[in-house]
């Protein structure tokens, strides 16, 4: 995780910039979804958005729209890597690892390509930092990890 400075520096808050936990036997698989590595497969978080890249697929929402967060996983292989969207909830995930990721839920539901999501998994390399910084910004949450 680095963190830089941007457009969206305000009230002392830069920009924070999580790249995404890319498993080494996932990352044939990914280059379907167009993830080559951290140069298109990242989460940048600044004083007024959240923008969600991942190959391809993108979400962006204000952060007035982030409702809350929750830290879940790790999950089998098979159903937690690509881009994928519940049947049973329309959430999308961006996984590029079954380690664990941070659901970020939604007041209202953003677009991320022909479909609305009402929250978006993020399966970052650094999931406190990530849900620490949303906590930063007033955006409440929990840690719900399984231990292995």
């Amino acid at each position: 995780m680095t963190s830089q400075p941007g457009s969206g520096d305000h009230h002392g808050m830069p920009t924070r910039r999580f790249a995404y936990r890319l498993g080494p036997r996932s990352r044939p698989l990914l280059r379907l979804f167009g993830v080559s590595g951290p140069e298109n497969a990242w989460v940048d978080l600044d004083e007024d958005s959240l923008t969600a890249r991942f190959g391809w697929a993108k979400a962006t929402t204000p952060i007035s729209n982030i409702g809350g967060w929750r830290i879940e996983g790790p999950w089998l292989w098979i159903t937690a890597i690509g881009i994928r969207r519940s049947i049973r909830h329309a959430d999308i995930t961006f996984g590029g690892s079954h380690r664990g990721g941070v659901r970020v839920d939604f007041r209202e539901p953003v677009g991320v390509g022909p479909f609305k999501a009402p929250a978006v998994y993020l399966t970052v390399e650094d999931l406190q930092g990530l849900a620490q910084a949303l906590t930063d910004r007033g955006i409440p949450g929990t840690d719900a990890r399984k231990s292995r």
